[in-house]
């Protein structure tokens, strides 16, 4: 179903079946506000939040054909149990980065 590869240091293409161009909108623009949360949450050291986040985006995002969000939200999962704030900001850095680069193809 999906097919990353950078094609330029501007975006990443990700290509997603036809079938999900309704709701891959709405799965996206949810994520930029977890991002809001995740980045208070960061902030107040809330690891309970953190974590139900991260667990959430490792089991959705590929199931929306976005694998680097599930691979991101693993991450961010297991630093919150760890209570390691650090690597929860890289994770959220990176998806903050992905959200800003990807662009979705239907194919």
């Amino acid at each position: 179903m999906q097919n990353s590869q950078p094609e330029s240091p501007n975006r990443l293409i990700v290509r997603i079946d036809r079938d999900f161009e309704d709701i891959v909108p709405i799965f996206l623009a949810n994520r930029h506000k977890d991002v809001q949360i995740l980045q208070r949450a960061l902030a107040d050291a809330d690891f309970t939040t953190i974590q139900m986040l991260g667990h959430r985006m490792k089991g959705d995002g590929g199931g929306y054909g976005f694998h680097r969000i599930s691979e991101i939200g693993a991450a961010m999962e297991q630093a919150a149990e760890q209570q390691d704030n650090p690597v929860c900001a890289q994770q959220l850095a990176q998806l903050e980065e992905f959200l800003a680069l990807v662009e979705v193809v239907y194919v």
